[in-house]
């Protein structure tokens, strides 16, 4: 049984309450709240209104914290019970903060898209992300280039988004299917344009650049601009993790690709046959340093990505290693 002293501590948070769907009108909240009042605090019904007034979240600009106190061991279920019906029909959360609440993995978010073509598609053959021709990369040409605020200075490189054309007849294609890609490039920003006519990818603009072929997924190849839904998916890979180790005996940098789950590589460590574990750093995009003279050792990598999952490969590369070759090693799985 509770403890009839037990502190119950509920922060409602008005900017939250006009979202959910499926929200408690006004009175049924009042209503809700009138009871616990009345069987959990002992108010007397006269004084709800000025308690009201002053609680409730509906009345206050910022958040508020209501502070409820159980009095009567006799009345715990009902209580509890109350308290899960306003749980599951408003959006309160218990010891948290409005700075902690972020979208769910299955919410869609906006933002707007273009393509580029396939003669100009640095997202296809180069790309900020370092990952060269995306064939080889096994990310074929499904990529995107991404705008600065979603861009994360290169930590969100391969990562996977499931997109979809909205709100627009004449540009979606018929039913607004969705298309899979992987974060493979930069959308840099021109703040000599406006974000309506070329400054797509202008901070703080969510903007994404797709390829020729992931946009002609979910709209016709004739629209210019296009608003569209975004979420963050789970990365389908084939095979393991694959290194490719590129640079010199004092210089050594490492490609991840092929990264499987979340796909966000944020960070990497080597080992030799004659060494610990070794941290490398972000180069740039998915490549990887060390200073580190490994030649003539087996490598083995350990990748963690931004679940906090890792893994390791060990031996991954033999002995004979040379720069310039591809190794593939263990997968990371949801």
């Amino acid at each position: 049984m509770m403890n009839p002293k037990t502190l119950i501590h509920i922060q409602f948070f008005k900017d939250l309450w006009p979202y959910g769907g499926t929200l408690m009108s006004a009175t049924v909240y009042k209503t809700t709240l009138q009871t616990v009042l009345t069987t959990q605090l002992l108010i007397t019904p006269k004084t709800h209104s000025s308690f009201l007034t002053k609680y409730n979240p509906l009345s206050h600009s910022t958040n508020i914290q209501v502070l409820f106190y159980q009095k009567m061991a006799t009345f715990e279920a009902a209580f509890v019970m109350l308290l899960l019906l306003m749980m599951l029909q408003n959006p309160i959360f218990v010891d948290s903060s409005y700075d902690d609440v972020f979208p769910s993995e299955d919410e869609w978010l906006s933002a707007t898209a273009t393509y580029i073509t396939e003669a100009n598609a640095s997202i296809i053959n180069e790309g900020a992300c370092g990952y060269g021709d995306l064939h080889k990369a096994t990310y074929g040409r499904y990529g995107t280039g991404l705008s600065s605020m979603l861009f994360n200075k290169g930590s969100v490189c391969g990562a996977c988004f499931e997109i979809r054309c909205v709100d627009h007849i004449r540009w979606c294609q018929a039913g607004s299917p969705s298309v899979f890609v992987t974060a493979t490039d930069y959308c840099p920003p021109n703040y000599g344009l406006s974000a309506e006519y070329g400054g797509w990818c202008n901070f703080p603009n969510e903007h994404f650049e797709m390829s020729e072929d992931a946009f002609s997924e979910i709209a016709v190849r004739s629209a210019n601009l296009i608003p569209i839904q975004y979420r963050r998916v789970d990365c389908e890979r084939d095979g393991g993790i694959r290194f490719t180790v590129t640079g010199n005996e004092n210089f050594y940098q490492v490609l991840i690709t092929n990264v499987g789950f979340d796909g966000e590589v944020v960070g990497v460590k080597i080992k030799g046959s004659r060494t610990g574990w070794i941290p490398m750093a972000r180069n740039w995009g998915q490549y990887w340093q060390s200073n580190l003279n490994l030649k003539g050792q087996p490598l083995s990598f350990e990748v963690t990505t931004s679940s906090g999952k890792s893994v390791k490969s060990f031996n991954v590369a033999p002995k004979t290693w040379h720069f310039g070759q591809t190794f593939e090693g263990r997968q990371i799985y949801s």
